[in-house]
């Protein structure tokens, strides 16, 4: 192992194992930190991303969707299965299996990229050198012209409810239950709560969630999280809005939820609880105080636009910088900083990130909502068309939701797209490439969509745009 590099990464989630393999790729002499380990002492990659966040829970989220298509939806398409039972053991193995397969390939790109993995807990010392503390203790020290910290975040504790990692689970936890508990309790009814609430309810579980906000979704587009929460309702999921936590008590393998709603003192017992109230980035211990790298008040690091810090030369990307918490955002930093350290001014354009809650429907958006640009005093046209009209989704049985294009008045451009229903991550994916290359709504209006598929949902909703919509009646315009 060499002690000077080009660049040194500290953390191997998406943000730093994605940056890693792109500064190889232009010729950097690169090494990763990571200090994440396996039973066996080998270097575990990916983050939470991979480990116990992004992947795992999309595929219980696959396996709790089958389950429940199985026991309920079936039958309509003359197919008869009994009553199916789950095996909670397999799916896991299922799902770790998965996990396993993602991390070891991002292992085997590391190496055929020829990227140096240093294992061990890298913290930023002053004039760009890493000290590096092994699972002994032992320390070391490299340097590089170029540090990266891409350390990420970690689940949010509150003082209510302390996890006891048996009861009471955070999100990790709420990934590894041996069983289906009969009643179950989530605090927090963000991304990461519906999610898992969904697993578990789609399973069998009686899901409560509480919410501390007076409004469900509230970053979403208003139209999206009315018709979101119409939809969990149907699905048996029990959110409770204005419900603000104040205390846990485990007794005899359950706990009791103290909590007050719109003022009332209430309590309810469980057999499990999952504290889902978000993530804060993990920047404790990461870099010393001489390192020139400043935090603000929640902890997350002062960045420009470019993702560089006030030390030269140290950079910052994914959960630990400005922003939303979300992988692809984190990557895609990644590529940009290691981009400009060859020395291409390339910059990432934030309007153009997604964001995506993959429950069933999924819901995605990019962009602005109504509620801002109402706030911002924009002038703008929008247009929405449902999926109940798409000759898809009627063929599916996924008919609940649509797609949502919001345009600029006066350009025509897009600004903003939102849906819920089937496929929406991917449909809205369309919308992210238009606004990139900067599209109106007249330039979706006039491309030819394949039929029958449930892009045809974007397409008529760009014709909503302007009121010209061909599968559905017209709303008549002032």
């Amino acid at each position: 192992m060499s002690d000077s590099y080009d660049v040194i990464i500290i953390g191997s989630g998406p943000a730093g194992y994605v940056c890693a393999i792109k500064c190889a790729q232009l010729g950097l002499n690169t090494a990763v930190v990571e200090v994440s380990s396996d039973a066996k002492g080998a270097p575990v990659f990916g983050g939470t991303c991979l480990n116990v966040g992004c992947i795992p829970s999309k595929a219980l989220l696959d396996s709790s969707h089958k389950f429940t298509e199985a026991r309920d939806h079936f039958s309509v398409h003359g197919i008869g299965v009994g009553s199916p039972s789950i095996d909670i053991a397999a799916m896991m193995k299922r799902k770790d299996k998965i996990v396993s397969q993602l991390t070891g390939g991002v292992s085997s790109l590391l190496q055929h990229n020829g990227v140096t993995v240093v294992q061990g807990r890298g913290r930023l010392l002053a004039g760009r050198k890493v000290e590096v503390t092994d699972s002994d203790g032992s320390k070391s020290v490299i340097s590089a012209d170029n540090v990266v910290l891409a350390s990420g975040s970690e689940p949010v504790t509150i003082p209510p409810a302390p996890t006891d990692d048996q009861v009471i689970v955070d999100s990790t936890g709420a990934l590894l239950f041996d069983a289906v508990p009969e009643r179950l309790g989530v605090i927090g009814a963000g991304v990461i709560g519906l999610e898992l609430g969904s697993v578990w309810g789609r399973l069998g579980s009686n899901v409560v969630m509480f919410e501390a906000l007076d409004t469900f979704l509230p970053t979403m587009d208003t139209q999206v999280s009315k018709e979101a929460a119409k939809v969990f309702k149907k699905q048996g999921l029990d959110i409770r809005l204005n419900a603000l936590v104040t205390g846990t008590r485990v007794e005899n393998n359950a706990v009791t939820v103290t909590y007050t709603e719109k003022g009332e003192e209430k309590s309810a017992e469980f057999d499990r609880l999952i504290v889902a109230v978000g993530r804060r980035p993990r920047t404790r211990d990461v870099f010393s105080g001489d390192s020139g790298v400043t935090v603000d008040e929640r902890g997350f690091v002062f960045v420009n636009d470019a993702c560089a810090t006030e030390a030269p030369g140290v950079w910052a990307v994914g959960d630990i910088v400005r922003g939303p918490m979300l992988a692809h955002k984190g990557s895609e930093e990644g590529v940009m900083v290691a981009e400009r350290i060859h020395g291409k001014a390339v910059q990432l354009n934030y309007d153009c990130v997604p964001s995506i809650i993959y429950t069933h429907p999924e819901i995605a958006a990019v962009g602005k909502t109504e509620q801002e640009l109402k706030a911002e005093g924009v002038d703008y046209k929008a247009g929405s068309f449902p999926f109940a009209a798409i000759g898809r989704a009627l063929a599916s049985g996924e008919t609940e939701g649509f797609v949502k294009i919001i345009a600029d008045a006066k350009t025509d451009r897009i600004i903003g797209a939102h849906a819920i229903g089937p496929s929406a991550a991917d449909l809205v994916q369309q919308l992210v490439i238009t606004m990139e290359f900067g599209g109106s709504a007249e330039d979706l209006q006039l491309m030819v969509f394949g039929h029958p598929t449930m892009s045809e949902a974007v397409h008529e909703a760009a014709l909503a745009v302007d009121g010209i919509a061909i599968h559905m009646p017209n709303r008549k315009r002032r």
